[in-house]
């Protein structure tokens, strides 16, 4: 979760706690996420109990966590609802508070995170000229991008993750050469990952803030803007493919290659080319270090137990240990912190040796490192589907994980 949402979450949830709302109330959370965790920790932090997790996805119905347990929404029905409170901070609110009235649910539901400010499912006066608004904003900030690259096609990448950018810029020139296009300008939220599309080369970038991201896709397509491509996978925007995951396992990486740019699954990605060293590497023993990655935004952590058995184990082999923290991240106890550039960060692990990271999209970045790298991957399926987060993140050339409860790491 980042930073600004988490924030959000945090004010928001201030507010209840200072309106009352939770008095003599039993608390429900519906969909388990990395957002939700964190609000588990942050309630269980100011001394609230939370009677259940509500999730959707029947893989999970036998999981707890942190002594939660996730359950079905349907439990809630049985509910007094004037006894109870549902506090949702997964992307879904919109379908997931249709879902809870349509189970009879009639008690407070609260959104807590706002992440999408133009999904709002509702055709009341007051939405519907919220949304024109929107739109309008959006509209003033495609005709600025226009007037700063004429000519140029409008890449808009809907989220902050690093992943989705390196999988997305790794594969562009091809789609570019397709659409007959010399130009174009990448439109991004946040710095890391224009940092992520410099690696590629040198393209015109444009960074937003998410707010203002969300306004110019309402508005590119409201107006059909045929100047404007959304090259993103999780809606959509241009393709329907992820809804074969339904009976079919596509890797994301598949589904960006085949179903975003339409390209043959035979194509291969370009790889980085605007690398640097890191300034202090001498800090680093040669081969005898292992860098550490246990911080992600949009995945589950892992429990704290795995992260201190693999700091142990190397500790013992008389390894130097790295965590890679930006921003606030506290390393993990016993280990050194250490905060390359995106560009840099190769040049740390190959002089490590080993990097093992909770799968993330600093994980994409290293895609290409020549050193032993693992992934970890949280215990949990893809959206609604079938198939675990490992089937759908795979990474070739590493050792891949999954790190749920049992997970015991003995060197693997």
């Amino acid at each position: 979760m980042d930073k600004v949402h988490y924030e959000e979450m945090v004010l928001n949830l201030d507010k209840l706690i200072q309106e009352n709302v939770f008095h003599n109330k039993k608390i429900y959370l519906f969909g388990h996420c990395n957002a939700t965790e964190e609000l588990v920790n942050l309630l269980i932090y100011r001394g609230y109990l939370i009677t259940a997790i509500l999730d959707n996805n029947t893989a999970k119905h036998e999981n707890k966590y942190r002594g939660i347990a996730i359950q079905p929404p349907q439990i809630i029905a049985s509910e007094v609802a004037e006894q109870t409170v549902v506090c949702i901070v997964a992307r879904a609110y919109a379908a997931m508070f249709d879902q809870l009235r349509r189970l009879g649910y009639t008690g407070e539901v609260y959104k807590l995170v706002d992440y999408n400010s133009f999904a709002e499912y509702s055709f009341s006066k007051d939405t519907l000229i919220r949304k024109k608004e929107r739109v309008e904003r959006g509209i003033i900030r495609l005709r600025a991008l226009e007037e700063k690259y004429p000519n140029f096609l409008k890449l808009l990448c809907p989220f902050s993750a690093l992943g989705d950018i390196y999988m997305m810029t790794s594969y562009l020139p091809y789609f570019l050469r397709k659409r007959k296009m010399d130009n174009c300008v990448i439109v991004v939220v946040g710095n890391a990952c224009a940092d992520v599309v410099h690696l590629f080369g040198d393209y015109a970038v444009e960074v937003m803030a998410q707010k203002d991201m969300d306004e110019a896709i309402q508005a590119a397509l409201f107006t059909r803007n045929k100047n404007v491509f959304i090259p993103h996978q999780d809606r959509p925007y241009v393709v329907n493919l992820s809804k074969a995951l339904y009976v079919k396992k596509i890797t994301l990486e598949q589904i960006y290659c085949c179903g975003v740019f339409a390209l043959p699954v035979s194509t291969e990605p370009y790889r980085p080319l605007n690398l640097c060293e890191y300034g202090e590497l001498d800090r680093i023993e040669r081969g005898k270090a292992v860098v550490l990655s246990p911080y992600a935004k949009s995945v589950t952590a892992l429990d704290q137990r795995i992260w201190n058995e693999i700091v142990e184990y190397y500790r013992e082999k008389s390894f130097q240990c790295f965590t890679n923290v930006v921003g606030d991240e506290e390393a993990l106890p016993g280990t050194i912190p250490i905060s390359p550039a995106i560009n840099e960060i190769q040049s740390v692990v190959e002089r490590a040796g080993t990097f093992i990271g909770i799968r993330s999209g600093i994980c994409d970045v290293l895609r290409e490192a020549s050193c032993k790298k693992v992934a970890l991957y949280p215990d949990y399926n893809y959206c609604d589907t079938k198939w675990k987060a490992i089937d759908i993140y795979w990474l070739e050339g590493w050792e891949n994980y999954v790190a749920g409860e049992d997970f015991q790491w003995k060197g693997c």
